[in-house]
């Protein structure tokens, strides 16, 4: 069995462009992966093909098959997290560990106002 588990430091997932997001990567896996890896990154969803954004890596070297790592990572100044009628971006953090591939993604919010932006419908 695997556990993959990705956490915010103060458990905060809403954030503003150029604040730190830091937090704790950990793992429980049947065997030691080639490689471990937490990502910042945005990505598209709903109508259309789906675009994806990394924003920052940071690899966990050696990983054992349990482990525990900090990570830290800067808010960029965008693309906003928003949610339209036809498409939504998003913003997550994962832990991937290649071989076995697994992934845990804790989805996050980034705004200037610290919220999601809601986009309305247009009036005829």
């Amino acid at each position: 069995m695997s556990t993959l588990i990705v956490a915010t430091s103060d458990g905060r997932t809403n954030f503003r462009p150029g604040e730190a997001i830091a937090g704790s990567a950990m793992w429980e896996l049947p065997a030691a992966p080639r490689s471990l890896e937490v990502r910042l990154f945005w990505y598209t969803q709903g109508k259309g093909t789906q675009d994806v954004g990394i924003v920052g890596t940071m690899e966990i070297q050696t990983p054992g098959p349990k482990g525990e790592a900090t990570f830290a990572f800067e808010a960029p100044q965008g693309p906003f997290s928003y949610s339209g009628r036809l498409t939504s971006v998003a913003w997550a953090i994962e832990l991937v560990a290649e071989h076995p591939d697994e992934s845990e993604r804790l989805a996050l919010v980034l705004s200037p106002t610290g919220s999601e932006i809601l986009l309305g419908t247009v009036e005829d």
